[in-house]
């Protein structure tokens, strides 16, 4: 279709086409409209002139609407009606009241406290679909550089050039430990790294952010750790610590608050003392949505108050 084929009409010459036909006047349909009964006869002269059809048949004492007449005002009023909806629809999306964010996070936070958000932001927004994709880190960056994330919730320690992280809060890194365990005894509130050097560890992929810093510190102080069990998602070294089978290392922002039946105490990690930063990963220079917006907006009061807490 080319543009010269594309008739130029104005919404005001529709609505002038759909008054003349409704109320068979030119003085009823200017009163209607607000407007110059020479205003409407200048209006209604250039549709027919664009068209190049004769739209109403005029004499001294009444407008009759022509067939063709007939058939173009079906076109406008669905032309009007669309648009009127269009706008509405449109109105919703800026104002969130409806849409769709998609968020690209690891296990922990889509279990806690990601619902709680979800809860907080659709009491206000019900009509707007949101989409939690869980994943490593690898994917969640793929996840927001790609675009099938409005953003993400993750690592920020090291990110690719196009992507920007800001931070929500630092985690120190715990040793999650059967209580059946030897090295739970007395419940210490700290643990040097050392002392898991010939332990049964429960760890993350090899190519996981968690399992790099770790390893990287370990090799620093002159050993390495042993990996006996290996997961995919950082939930299952919790379910597996639980279970006796080894122990685990995980950020405190993956550790339930209760733990599990006291069937596992949380040591922090000390000499070296270690911690991530996770934050928002989002896509530089990409235009972000109202809606995805207020959900950022959401977490980020929610994860300040609760450093502030």
């Amino acid at each position: 279709m080319q543009p010269s084929d594309i008739p130029d009409l104005r919404t005001r010459e529709l609505l002038t086409v759909m008054a003349l036909a409704e109320h068979g006047s030119f003085v009823a349909a200017a009163a209607y409209l607000n407007t110059s009964q020479p205003a409407l006869t200048r209006a209604l002269k250039r549709v027919e002139r664009v068209l190049g059809i004769t739209l109403f048949a005029r004499s001294t004492r009444r407008v009759e609407i022509t067939p063709a007449g007939r058939e173009f005002v079906a076109v406008a009023e669905r032309m009007i009606g669309e648009l009127q909806l269009t706008v509405h629809s449109l109105r919703a999306v800026t104002t969130e009241q409806r849409g769709r964010i998609t968020i690209a996070t690891y296990s922990a936070f889509a279990i806690n406290p990601l619902p709680g958000l979800v809860r907080r932001y659709r009491k206000t927004r019900p009509r707007i679909e949101v989409r939690v994709r869980e994943g490593r880190q690898h994917e969640i960056i793929e996840d927001v550089r790609s675009g099938s994330a409005d953003f993400g919730v993750g690592y920020i320690d090291h990110l690719p050039e196009a992507l920007d992280g800001s931070l929500l809060r630092e985690e120190a890194l715990y040793a999650l430990i059967p209580l059946s365990h030897p090295l739970a005894q007395g419940r210490p509130a700290s643990i040097h790294l050392a002392e898991l050097r010939d332990q049964v560890l429960i760890c993350a992929p090899s190519d996981s952010h968690l399992r790099r810093l770790t390893d990287a510190a370990a090799l620093s102080a002159g050993f390495s750790l042993q990996h006996a069990v290996t997961v995919d998602r950082l939930v299952s070294i919790l379910h597996h610590v639980s279970a006796g089978v080894g122990i685990g290392i995980l950020p405190s922002g993956c550790i339930p608050p209760i733990q599990w039946g006291e069937g596992l105490h949380a040591a922090q990690l000390m000499e070296p003392s270690l911690s991530v930063f996770v934050g928002l990963i989002t896509a530089r220079g990409r235009y972000r949505t109202p809606a995805a917006a207020g959900m950022i907006s959401l977490i980020r009061d929610e994860m300040v108050s609760q450093r502030c807490a």
